[in-house]
């Protein structure tokens, strides 16, 4: 019996000394899931640096340290080719820096983006402005964009050119306004002075085009699309009126061979003394010449003006942008790109991504961060924000906008032909768009 009790006694003791070594043992490191991301940038503001997207992703992963994102920098050359390819091959990117149009009016009938409503609660809708969220949703409700950054283009003109024709009695520096019978007496007074065209209505394609169609709506409050932006209103009388000044204005020509960079670059150069084309970059960086801000290329004093029209109310076209994603069948690779999202979008690094952007916030607070200020220590970003009340409606929600803003270049290479009847040419721009 001694020895049976001995002999329990003694398996108690091993059990009781292996437990406590395991106990004593060091536990084992827990396996963090590591994510992947992929993020396709368009080229706006410096989205499309890998030096600034360096910095945002450092400062992303310093919060969110398990999911790692590489990005793919597209061109304005390759970029929509690029998504088309990969949306029909199914290897599209998770993540995507662009502009409402194309996830709204494209991609989205594709069935390939994701519904990203669920990310706004009802501070998100009481901070960002209402033109901005009009862009990024469908009226069923659904958002495929979530805005970021916005900015508006306007014109400018040579301010020393004006002055020595005495033309800088038309405009109001301090409001950046002038009206459509001041714009006339300075086109008037311009090329009565320098004896050659001081504008161009560049037609070579329909790259910046909202430039031109800006011009001819404001000129006398007319409107590229109807009110409901249901379809297109070129053939109202406000328009007609407005192309034909253009057509028969001296000083004033339509040019097929040139784009709206091309323009800028014109206008830089001197060449001409007013640009259709413009917007905060291009006065911090003429033309991207790495000049003087806000100077022509002999130091010639550039001013940004609202386009000419009639009344008080102004209206420019504006760009936003945003990040969307895309459907790629994996919850853990979703939930990380809508974390990417509302981080840059409405979180902690909302301030970098506008700065990065060089633009302006889609709202005034961030998940309670004051984003009014972002600009404060640059005085033309300061001073340019202004211009930001006059954001327009987004009137690419209208139907067949791609062949709309096909058809407007062509439309305008018609009429600088010198046999070209106004009315015959819009009625078959009205025909093309229906």
């Amino acid at each position: 019996m001694k020895r049976i009790l001995a002999a329990v006694l003694a398996m108690v003791l091993l059990l009781s000394c292996t437990a406590c070594g395991a106990q004593n043992k060091e536990p084992e490191e827990p396996v963090e899931t590591v994510t992947e991301l992929t993020l396709w940038t368009y080229p706006y503001g410096n989205w499309s640096d890998s030096e600034t997207m360096n910095m945002l992703l450092s400062q992303f992963s310093s919060v969110y340290p398990n999911i790692h994102v590489t990005v793919e920098y597209l061109t304005e050359e390759n970029a929509d080719e690029a998504v088309s390819t990969a949306i029909e091959s199914g290897e599209t990117p998770d993540l995507i820096w662009t502009t409402p149009n194309r996830p709204m009016a494209d991609w989205s009938g594709m069935g390939c983006m994701v519904d990203l409503s669920a990310l706004w609660n009802d501070t998100d809708r009481n901070e960002v402005l209402p033109a901005c969220q009009s862009a990024c949703f469908t009226e069923d409700g659904a958002c495929y964009l979530y805005p970021v950054a916005m900015n508006v283009s306007c014109m400018a003109i040579n301010y020393d050119a004006f002055v020595q024709a005495e033309a800088d009695k038309y405009i109001d520096l301090e409001t950046r306004t002038w009206d459509d019978e001041d714009f006339i007496k300075a086109v008037r007074a311009l090329y009565d002075t320098f004896h050659e065209p001081v504008a161009a209505v560049y037609c070579g394609g329909q790259a910046d085009d909202y430039g031109t169609r800006s011009l001819v709506s404001s000129l006398f409050g007319g409107s590229f699309t109807n009110e409901d932006h249901s379809g297109y209103a070129v053939d109202s009388e406000e328009m007609l009126r407005a192309l034909k000044l253009l057509m028969d204005m001296k000083g004033v020509i339509f040019d097929d061979t040139i784009v709206g960079r091309d323009e800028a670059l014109l206008f830089y150069l001197e060449n001409f003394k007013l640009s259709f084309c413009w917007d905060v970059q291009q006065q911090m960086n003429p033309a991207g010449m790495n000049g003087g801000v806000g100077v022509t290329k002999n130091g010639q004093r550039i001013e940004y003006m609202f386009y000419p029209t009639v009344g008080e109310e102004n209206s420019l076209p504006g760009e936003i942008w945003g990040l969307c994603a895309f459907h790629n069948g994996d919850e853990a690779r979703l939930n990380a790109a809508k974390q990417f999202i509302r981080y840059f979008a409405d979180g902690e690094g909302t301030v970098s991504a506008v700065r990065a952007a060089g633009s302006y916030p889609v709202r005034n607070t961030a998940e309670g961060n004051d984003l009014t200020n972002i600009w404060s220590n640059n005085t033309v970003m300061s001073q340019y924000s202004v211009m930001m009340d006059a954001l327009g409606e987004d009137e690419s929600v209208a139907p067949n906008w791609p062949v709309a803003r096909s058809e407007w270049y062509k439309l305008l290479q018609r009429l600088a032909q010198d046999d070209a009847v106004l009315e015959d040419e819009v009625a078959k721009f009205m025909d093309a768009v229906k």
